[in-house]
């Protein structure tokens, strides 16, 4: 059933049941995935689901009901869930359905269709075979993995609002493992690309990234100035961007309460909240609430100059909504959530960045965010890796080291930019971004 059908009976169904506030959400996804193991695909699938989502305000609470069945009955049965649900509601917020905001970014035009079957189980296969050429020390574990995914949104509510978009990402990556004697090393590397063309530099460059970490070795606890690599300083952005969340801070679950207008990070650090990002994939001109997204800086200059809000936060705190209460799913509640995030690049190289640090440490990976940090304290321990930094240049590698702080108080230690933002893999609309960052005195406990 088309869209515009489905509306069309939940209209009338809400009209009969005498609604004069709802808002309806529907959410279509295509996908198609392949993962190689040695020389063959070991998984491949290929999804396509969704479904709508009503929603409605009785008495003042806003009651929700989703489901995949799109046949009439089962529609007007919505209706009928979510006026049942808004009465079981005991929250106080104020809730709304919005009307519309004056004007919504255009989307350029962009090929969002799905490439076939044949093409990403072809790209995944080639770019196994192509690890395994790069070096003799690739071994068994090697895996690549192909996927592409199609998203279409549309909202319609009762105040006559009408919003669609498309979009679509298809992309790979490559986990080569490498074998000298006893030591085994891997390396993660991802890329954007419809075709085997134009994502045929990831073997090469990660097979290149697993060998430069065979023969680690370790180093003396202290100290050190230190390059977190952007693919890791993205990390601290993507576990620490509750934080940012208006409604965390009108919880009392983020430090930042209250600190809008405030210097917070150092003053080469500026924020970029863009939704509409040139070059990404994944582009909305409105959020889950039908509100217009813009580009915003969050942080400017070290100072924090907004929040991320939706309709019901930003009503509280007396503001327009940022256009951030975002819906992971046709049936997921808003929530608010950051689209392109990331920090602005700064003007140096990565050699640049090595010679301002002289000796110290270069930081290539970190892992275990999920159970090293803390997301309303700021306070983080979380094992790394990496080189070090030696004349100015970068040296040998080391592991099992530890990398302790609080994240707020490392905002304030940058002291250099890097000039390329790497970015991360979508999760829905959300990608976190960071170029690599120069931070002054850095807690390392190793030996």
């Amino acid at each position: 059933m088309k869209f515009e059908e489905m509306k069309q009976i939940l209209v009338d169904a809400a009209e009969r049941a005498g609604l004069t506030e709802y808002e309806i959400y529907y959410q279509m996804e295509e996908s198609i995935s392949a993962e190689t193991l040695k020389d063959e695909i070991s998984s491949f699938a290929s999804s396509v689901g969704g479904g709508v989502c009503f929603r409605c305000i009785v008495d003042g609470k806003m009651g929700y009901a989703s489901g995949e069945l799109m046949t009439a009955d089962a529609l007007e049965e919505l209706v009928q869930k979510a006026m049942s649900n808004a009465r079981c509601i005991d929250s106080e917020d104020e809730v709304f359905i919005f009307a519309g905001s004056p004007a919504y970014a255009k989307l350029s035009e962009r090929d969002v269709k799905l490439n076939d079957a044949a093409a990403v189980r072809d790209t995944a296969l080639s770019l196994q075979r192509a690890l395994y050429a790069q070096n003799e020390k690739v071994t068994d574990g090697t895996q690549t993995c192909a996927l592409t995914v199609t998203t279409e949104i549309a909202m319609y509510n009762s105040h006559g609002l009408s919003l669609s978009n498309l979009v679509g990402m298809s992309g790979a990556y490559v986990n080569p493992v490498v074998r000298d004697g006893e030591e085994a090393q891997e390396n993660f590397e991802f890329g954007e690309g419809t075709s085997y063309e134009a994502l045929k530099e990831l073997p090469a460059k990660g097979v290149q990234g697993a060998l430069d970490k065979l023969g680690a070795g370790t180093i003396a606890s202290g100290k050190y100035d230190a390059v977190f690599d952007g693919t890791q300083f993205r990390q601290f952005l993507s576990t620490f961007s509750p934080v940012f969340s208006a409604k965390n801070a009108q919880l009392g679950l983020s430090l930042l309460a209250g600190k809008e207008g405030e210097t917070v990070a150092a003053p080469c650090v500026t924020l970029i909240d863009d939704p509409m990002r040139e070059g990404a994939a994944m582009q909305t001109p409105f959020d889950g609430e039908g509100v217009a997204t813009a580009r915003r800086n969050v942080i400017e200059g070290g100072v924090l100059k907004t929040l991320l809000y939706d309709l019901t936060t930003a009503k509280k705190a007396g503001i327009a909504s940022t256009g951030n209460g975002q819906k992971g799913s046709y049936a997921s509640p808003v929530s608010i959530a950051p689209y392109n995030f990331s920090i602005a690049a700064g003007d140096a190289t990565e050699e640049a960045l090595f010679a301002a640090v002289g000796n110290g440490i270069y930081i290539t990976e970190c892992k275990g965010f999920h159970a090293g940090a803390n997301a309303v304290t700021g306070d983080f321990s979380i094992e790394s890796a990496g080189f070090m930094i030696r004349d100015g240049k970068r040296a040998e590698p080391i592991k099992s080291f530890t990398v302790a702080g609080n994240f707020f108080e490392l905002l304030k230690q940058i002291d250099r930019l890097g000039n390329d933002v790497k970015w991360g893999i979508p999760g829905g609309f959300t990608v976190f971004g960071s170029p690599n960052v120069l931070v002054k005195g850095v807690s390392i406990a190793g030996k």
